[in-house]
């Protein structure tokens, strides 16, 4: 079986890019199920009930976030009432919304776990110890597919030794930038450090580069747009067999505008 995992969608040109190319890249790679990372798709920051839907329907079966997830005010009272989408299992306990679900297909079932990293980033609980918790709650013949959502690459190569040979898969998220470090771990878990992001490549990470640009050089505060033309469409394709959780092969992919 082979899950297709795909990196932050920044803003209306990555979810259109995803909209048009995820049902193709779906045939062509013989996918089962599709994992997205939208904590970027309204205007580069969060997301909405109707965006979740809207991505839904490209193709997509699970949804995780990251340290944008409240981007958009009124999603705090949405996230409640849709299912397969998950924030930040290491959010404090109050926080709505939950950090990890099953996914049901018609052929197999697997879990999606989000976490945050914390070197680098906003205050969050101890991702480990998350990931902890999170495992003891899911059935054990339930094949486990981690997005860490982190900056720091040796945090989630870290992680993924923790979680080897305890999940299927562990792949970063955040840093929009797609690594060349597709391997699986002595245990059998997969591992992509990130899978880099679906939008305008054109751009700063998926931003306008004139404010990013004159941010960098004045040190003077701007607002960052999304950047507008031609887009990338960046994640792994991770094959595994559903009846033991062990990965067989991950591999980058990256379709280009």
């Amino acid at each position: 079986m082979k899950i297709m995992m795909i990196g932050d969608v920044v803003g209306n040109p990555g979810r259109r890019m995803l909209k048009r190319e995820l049902a193709r890249a779906r045939a062509e790679h013989g996918i089962g199920a599709v994992v997205v990372n939208a904590e970027n798709c309204a205007a580069g920051s969060g997301i909405t009930a109707a965006l979740a839907q809207e991505i839904f329907e490209a193709g997509t079966d699970a949804i995780t976030l990251g340290d944008h997830t409240w981007g958009q005010k009124e999603f705090a009272g949405q996230i409640g009432g849709i299912g397969n989408l998950v924030r930040p299992a290491n959010f404090p306990s109050e926080c709505p919304g939950r950090g990890w679900c099953i996914v049901t297909m018609p052929t197999f079932r697997f879990a999606v776990v989000n976490v945050e990293g914390r070197v680098f980033m906003s205050p969050a609980d101890c991702p480990f110890k998350a990931m902890d918790r999170a495992l003891a709650e899911i059935p054990k013949d339930v094949p486990v597919f981690v997005d860490f959502h982190a900056e720091a690459t040796s945090e989630k190569i870290t992680m993924a030794h923790y979680l080897d040979g305890r999940v299927t898969a562990v792949v970063g998220t955040h840093t929009h930038v797609q690594t060349s470090d597709a391997m699986l771990l002595p245990k059998g878990t997969a591992y992509m450090t990130d899978l880099g992001m679906t939008g305008p490549y054109v751009s700063s990470i998926g931003r306008d580069l004139k404010p990013v640009t004159r941010k960098f050089v004045t040190g003077m505060p701007a607002r960052f747009e999304v950047a507008d033309g031609p887009c990338t469409m960046e994640g792994a394709v991770i094959e595994f067999d559903p009846a033991t959780g062990k990965a067989s092969s991950i591999a980058a992919f990256r379709i280009r505008e």
